[in-house]
């Protein structure tokens, strides 16, 4: 053999060979090249080991490798490369392995990139991003740039975990699904995607069923389940079309309630269990709660709970903290619910950097139930987004006096998202402020400062008589950008001294972190949930606010937002006296 060449790097080339033809329209052969990369990739036993013991017999024993792959792979373990994917790669001399790994971009747009752009690898692509090069390729856009250069950055950070904004609808959706196959009792989401966590390495889910065969086959043919790894009578291994890894496992009824709980917590929180099961002379496992040899019927999480003397604990604070203890005193506060929020106080509109009208927004904002709605388009220096003058301000106000007279039913409130400046002075004038229902201000620049003089600086911007909310308060974007460095504990001090209210941020920003907002939470600094919408689409980001606040040992009292208007702004109000 002039090369060894292990089963890794043997899978990625017969992935890359498959995404080049996909890019290129070919049929079937793309699908066979992942079958046969899936098969190497599950054997424990390096390929070019069997070689030598066995020859090429040892191919024949692959899933779904047939002849033509087989004297690829051979190719591949004898010499260290292949004729196929050689021709490919002069073709098209770009990492298309790579480039596919980018969220919102498949084989077909990696692609037309090279051929647009000449980009070969990451940091090329990166660079053109950043040139705003991307944007005026045919079919892609200013929007699809944004995309990609999230994508490359959240890549680099997170390696192949995804942001729960995309992970969670798309698990919900086969949940729905699965539920409708006859015969299923119970299918929940499981692991860290059940507890919230902000960004998601795979995807797990727990059922129960008088017909598993129907189950499983059911799973098996969900349009989101691109191939299976392993397969058993009660578990499933699979690709998703997203990228991630999951399990599909099929319960007793009668130790639901323990796989529930076990599957979902972290791996603190399950030790914490069992060790409290122990000193109950109790065994406690994924395979159920036992008393001897006994397995006791556990057929929902609160029975569990009970078994072990707690008071039930939601989901998002099963991390291994203190959880356990504050349950055993009952003493697990009562969370703020899902769908509680009856405002959303930072809206952009197309009057900056959002896609849609203050009216169009309002909209959308009342179909979701809310009831009212604050208009926080970005000031002037923020010069890339068209931020608004005290002149544009004032003609805003107009507009959304047109669109409360022309809506019922949602109130829109006149407000900014006003930049906190180098020094901690403001964007714009108090008189223009002094139009405003209520000022919120946010950083966007100078992230670099020290911590003290950052730290100085935001607490300058929050003695400021006019300012009720500060916007994503560490200015973090999972996955993108680090929070900058600041003294929170006296931002979140200072806030509730001046009356200043907290951000809790839904979207990408998932900003304030659940530490901070436990820490406002204990400290009286009162908080509100929005969403960051640029799109009517984006109004879905409060949900992720509220798991993030739920995280955060949150409950509704908290929450400004879960007031009607008239209490808001009452709250708001004596919250800044």
């Amino acid at each position: 053999m002039a090369k060894q060449m292990n089963n890794r790097r043997i899978v990625e080339i017969l992935r890359e060979i498959a995404l080049y033809l996909r890019a290129q329209d070919v049929a079937f052969k793309p699908q066979a090249y992942e079958v046969a990369a899936e098969g190497i990739a599950g054997m424990e036993t390096e390929l070019s080991t069997l070689y030598k013991a066995y020859g090429k017999k040892c191919l024949d024993d692959i899933p779904g490798v047939g002849a033509s792959i087989a004297e690829t792979i051979e190719e591949l373990v004898t010499t260290g490369n292949t004729r196929a994917y050689q021709v490919l790669k002069k073709k098209y001399p770009f990492d298309m392995l790579a480039f596919s790994r980018i969220p919102e971009v498949g084989p077909k747009t990696a692609l037309l990139l090279y051929k647009k752009l000449h980009v070969k690898t990451l940091r090329d692509l990166e660079r053109a991003g950043s040139a705003h090069k991307i944007e005026n390729v045919p079919g892609l856009g200013h929007k699809s740039e944004q995309k990609i250069l999230r994508g490359i950055a959240f890549l680099k950070s997170s390696g192949e975990r995804r942001i729960i904004h995309d992970v969670l609808p798309f698990a919900q959706h086969m949940v729905e699904n699965l539920r409708r196959v006859e015969g299923v009792t119970h299918v929940d989401l499981a692991g860290s995607l059940r507890r919230r966590k902000e960004t998601i390495g795979d995807i797990d889910l727990i059922a129960t069923t008088r017909k598993p065969k129907e189950l499983i086959r059911a799973f098996k043919s969900l349009p989101e389940v691109v191939r299976v790894l392993k397969a058993g009578p009660q578990k499933l291994a699979v690709r998703f079309s997203l990228g991630l890894g999951g399990d599909l496992l099929v319960l007793d009824p009668n130790a639901y309630g323990t796989g529930l709980v076990h599957f979902t917590g972290s791996r603190e929180h399950n030790i914490l269990l069992r060790e409290l099961a122990q000193k109950k002379h109790l065994k406690l496992s994924e395979h159920g709660l036992f008393r001897g040899k006994t397995r006791l019927a556990i057929r929902t999480e609160e029975q569990l709970y009970r078994a072990l003397g707690l008071q039930w604990i939601p989901p998002e604070l099963r991390v291994g903290g203190d959880e356990i203890g504050l349950a055993r005193q009952k003493k697990i506060p009562a969370l703020i619910p899902y769908g509680s929020l009856q405002g959303d106080l930072q809206v952009q509109t197309d009057w900056t950097d959002g896609t849609a009208s203050i009216e169009d927004m309002a909209r959308a904002a009342k179909a979701l139930g809310l009831s009212y709605m604050g208009v926080t388009d970005h000031t002037k220096a923020l010069t890339m987004t068209g931020g608004l003058d005290e002149r544009r301000l004032i003609q805003q106000g107009k507009e959304i006096d047109r669109v409360n007279k022309k809506l019922r039913g949602l109130r829109v409130l006149k407000s900014t998202e006003c930049d906190i400046l180098k020094d901690g002075s403001l964007d714009l004038h108090d008189t223009a402020l002094k139009t405003l229902d209520l000022v919120c201000v946010s950083i966007h620049s100078h992230f670099a400062l020290p911590k003290r003089e950052m730290t100085e600086r935001i607490i300058r911007a929050l003695k400021h008589p006019l300012v009720n909310i500060f916007l994503h308060p560490t200015g973090r974007v999972v996955g993108r950008r680090e929070p900058y460095q600041v003294e929170m504990d006296r931002v979140i001090r200072a806030a509730r001294e001046y009356g200043v209210v907290l951000e809790i941020n839904g979207s990408e920003r998932l900003d304030l972190h659940e530490e901070y907002i436990r820490q406002c939470v204990d400290a009286g600094t009162k908080l509100v949930i929005n969403s960051d919408a640029h799109d009517p689409r984006h109004f879905s980001h409060l949900d992720h606010g509220i798991a993030q606040a739920r995280k955060g040992w949150a409950r509704k009292a908290d929450v400004l937002n879960t007031r009607p208007l008239k209490a808001f702004m009452v709250a708001l109000k004596k919250n800044r006296v």
